[in-house]
């Protein structure tokens, strides 16, 4: 039996194995609420996209201006994200703005890392991904996370780095964090930030 928090609802999921009985999952639950009470507290509120919420970009806070009328641009100015267009379409015209910056800077990062690097990559991908911030595919995908571009630049240019590093060593061993650090020398507090701030960054819409 499992408990674990969803990271995109943030409810209680559990997985029984098969045949098990209610009594015995309430009862599991029941031993296990110290654990739950511990892992309530550290749940980050989910935020929505609204007309004068605030949502990070680079790291750095934007209040969120919904304008309505007629569509144009999606602009960013003295700290403020400006939404033209139907306000029902603002999210989803929102969060396209956030991805396609998010593909701008991956590709910077991860063309800069390459080539420092002495390495190639086929393609780079965009996702939502939950579990991680980006991966690395045996034939030379990249593929990331576009709420990095709510973090700050160096925590972005760090997984880009990661990344990029495993198109030479598709593990975790000494020779692939040599290779991380030498061209990263911010990858130990980006990693820091990530651990003290990414489940944030999953709190936005």
């Amino acid at each position: 039996m499992v408990l674990r928090f969803d990271s995109k609802s943030g409810g209680l999921l559990m997985t029984l194995p098969k045949r098990t009985g209610l009594t015995e999952a309430l009862r599991f639950v029941d031993q296990s609420a110290p654990w739950i009470l511990r892992h309530l507290g550290k749940q980050v509120e989910r935020k929505q996209a609204a007309h004068g919420a605030s949502v990070l970009l680079r790291g750095e806070p934007h209040v969120l201006n919904f304008t309505g009328g007629r569509r144009g641009l999606v602009e960013t100015a003295q700290g403020a994200i400006t939404v033209p267009g139907d306000a029902a379409h603002a999210e989803r015209r929102l969060k396209d703005f956030l991805k396609k910056l998010a593909l701008a800077d991956l590709t910077e990062a991860s063309q800069r890392y390459a080539l420092a690097m002495n390495a190639r990559y086929t393609s780079i991908t965009i996702r939502d991904q939950r579990s991680r911030w980006g991966s690395c595919s045996a034939k030379g995908g990249l593929s990331y996370s576009w709420r990095l571009i709510l973090a700050p630049a160096f925590v972005l240019d760090y997984v880009a780095a990661h990344e990029v590093a495993h198109l030479r060593e598709m593990n975790h061993g000494p020779r692939f964090w040599r290779l991380v650090l030498t061209h990263c020398p911010n990858a130990k507090q980006a990693k820091a930030w990530m651990k003290a701030n990414g489940r944030e960054l999953h709190s936005y819409f």
